[in-house]
């Protein structure tokens, strides 16, 4: 989290410069009929920060989860409304890995569990812009998305008994974020902060219902943010 924070600033410090020399005289504007077609395209790279959030069954021990930093890539299509409505279309891959620590194992092997992941995320998108100030231009984003965990081992027979972790294919969540549309003289250049909230129980319970590693969890639901950078 903390090479994040500092990740962010230090991108606010750079593009704030040229904005606010924007104030300071007229611009020459870039790209003026960027957003007057019907049809958009582009893509998106990026990183994230997944976890989890918990509901038990009983008031005991917390599972601990440390988060790591993952990476981000995919497609944008975007379909225009009006001047400051869009609807988009952007399906990307999200490769992520979180770690859960149990308390009350000697072992290190029962202890913890690495749950990596490997989203195929398919989100349907509502972008609401606010209107043109020379360059750039703010929005708010929003909407649901379906998601497929290429590594859930849903289908193993194996469990935490036997070290493996496992989850369901698939997952719904909603989307909300915010981010700004820089037009440079080439190309559109969008940086943009999501954050994204599961709705759907991922967890695959241990065949023993009284497992130490699933056996109290009623439901866990992914939580986390990521950054994008995208280019139009």
């Amino acid at each position: 989290m903390k090479y994040i924070l500092v990740f962010l600033i230090g991108f606010l410090m750079l593009v704030t410069s040229p904005l606010h020399a924007q104030f300071k005289e007229k611009p020459i504007i870039n790209l003026e009929n960027e957003d007057k077609a019907l049809l958009n395209w582009g893509y998106y790279l990026g990183f994230n920060q997944y976890g989890f959030k918990f509901e038990y069954k009983n008031d005991l021990d917390d599972i601990l989860v440390d988060k790591s930093i993952g990476f981000n890539v995919g497609l944008i299509g975007e379909l225009r409304i009006n001047e400051f409505l869009d609807l988009r279309f952007e399906p990307g891959l999200f490769y992520t890995q979180r770690t859960l620590g149990y308390k009350g194992f000697t072992d290190a092997n029962d202890a913890l569990r690495d749950v990596k992941s490997t989203y195929i995320n398919f989100p349907l998108l509502l972008k609401v812009s606010a209107r043109r100030f020379g360059n750039w231009k703010p929005f708010i984003i929003g909407g649901a998305s379906a998601s497929l965990n290429l590594g859930s081992n849903e289908d193993s027979l194996d469990d935490n008994s036997s070290g493996t972790f496992r989850m369901t294919k698939t997952l719904y969540n909603w989307e909300l974020g915010f981010g700004i549309d820089f037009y440079t003289e080439y190309f559109k250049f969008s940086p943009s902060i999501r954050g994204v909230f599961a709705l759907s129980n991922e967890l695959v319970p241990d065949n023993d219902p009284n497992s130490p590693w699933t056996g109290n969890i009623d439901a866990m639901k992914t939580r986390g943010f990521f950054v994008n950078f995208t280019f139009e």
